[in-house]
């Protein structure tokens, strides 16, 4: 029901396309609405899995069978071997195309994957954007429905959204990474990702969340390393090109889903007047700008910024050549010139800084400074649609 804005039917006639994503964003669905008469191939289907497990040889088989030009392989990482049986096949016939999905990169990694050699391009699917909310105005969702539960399409569709977060949190981040033999302990694991979520849009500090979670610093960083290679999370790199003001190197670390953040912590829901909002509104923007660059403006690097003096802009953006943006969230009706000081300092070093505040007020706003007040709605409509 929703108007996604990954353009597969464009990719998938240039090119092969490796499909990335979380579960429950949207892949499986999305790839049989674009291409329907494809040939798929569900390894999700116990006994597809068997089948292919046991000859992987058979792939050919069922390709040749049919002629089809357009093969669909959902969830590859459940059977990596394969895609050596998809490099041959592509080698065989060039104009054939496959369209592989995977919702964890560390199967395919591990197995010494390479995207074939170059042979296919990597695509990512996010949750649900505002975006694809505020085109279909007849589903009554707004960016505050976002912020609350967050955009997987299952959760923004139920008529119980906390209960489909809490589900998702236990059933899948708990469970499923454990039976992929990731992680030895349950338990460990889920109070690692219950002080993960608490740090949630923080600085990494490995051993106070070893202290918090009650397991070793060198876990941790492991267990970090599970949540991104199972696209639970990213890390946002440090922005340290300042000479004035000296820069903090640590990363920052988000999950995937503002929901799946405040689901974790209880939090699914929250309102603008509530305690969490502002945290919720800041990641909700991360994850706006994440969507963004990889359906939109991929030559964009995004980064954080904080000096060792503590002032800090919540999301520095880079474009291609020469443009350097400065945005920081606030949940206030009312931004004040204490909400702007971070990106002054930061513009005292990168004199050509545009800055932009994006609040919970009603209405556009430059201040004497050069800072550009945009409420949360316009800053959505203004990225999906000239960038920034």
């Amino acid at each position: 029901m929703f108007d996604r804005q990954l353009d597969l039917v464009s990719a998938i006639h240039a090119k092969s396309t490796l499909l990335l994503g979380p579960r429950q964003t949207g892949k499986s669905t999305r790839v049989r609405q674009v291409l329907p008469d494809a040939l798929l191939i569900d390894l999700l289907e116990p006994e597809t899995f068997r089948q292919l497990s046991s000859n992987p040889e058979r792939l050919g088989e069922r390709v040749e069978g049919t002629g089809s030009r357009v093969v669909i392989i959902d969830e590859v990482q459940k059977l990596p071997g394969l895609l050596d049986s998809v490099h041959r096949l592509i080698e065989l016939d060039k104009r054939r195309r496959f369209l592989l999905t995977g919702s964890s990169a560390r199967k395919l990694r591990s197995a010494g994957t390479n995207l074939l050699g170059g042979r296919a391009r990597l695509l990512r699917l996010c949750p649900i954007t505002s975006n694809e909310v505020l085109t279909d105005p007849d589903f009554g969702r707004s960016w505050r429905d976002l912020v609350a539960y967050g955009g997987l399409p299952s959760v923004l569709t139920s008529d119980d959204p906390k209960s489909e977060l809490r589900d998702y949190v236990g059933l899948y981040l708990r469970e499923e990474i454990q039976a992929e033999a990731v992680v030895r302990s349950i338990g460990n694991f889920s109070r690692f990702l219950d002080t993960a979520a608490l740090a949630n849009g923080e600085q990494i500090i490995f051993s106070a969340i070893a202290s918090d979670a009650q397991v070793p610093a060198r876990t941790v960083r492991d267990y970090f390393q599970v949540l991104e290679d199972t696209l639970i999370g990213s890390l946002l790199p440090a922005f340290r090109a300042t000479d004035k003001r000296k820069a903090m190197a640590s990363a920052k670390f988000y999950f995937f889903d503002v929901g799946v953040a405040n689901g974790i912590l209880g939090r699914a829901g929250v309102k603008p007047s509530e305690q969490g909002f502002g945290r919720a509104l800041e990641h909700f923007v991360w994850c706006e700008l994440t969507a963004w660059r990889a359906y939109a403006a991929a030559d964009a690097r995004l980064s954080y910024w904080r000096s060792t003096s503590q002032f800090e802009v919540d999301f520095v953006v880079e474009l291609p050549p020469r443009r350097v943006v400065g945005i920081e969230v606030k949940a206030t009706k009312n931004v004040a010139r204490r909400d702007i000081k971070g990106l002054l300092a930061l513009k005292e070093d990168v004199t050509d800084l545009e800055m932009i505040v994006v609040a919970n007020e009603s209405d556009e706003r430059l201040t004497s400074e050069g800072v550009r007040i945009l409420p949360v709605e316009l800053f959505c409509r203004r990225l999906w649609g000239d960038g920034l």
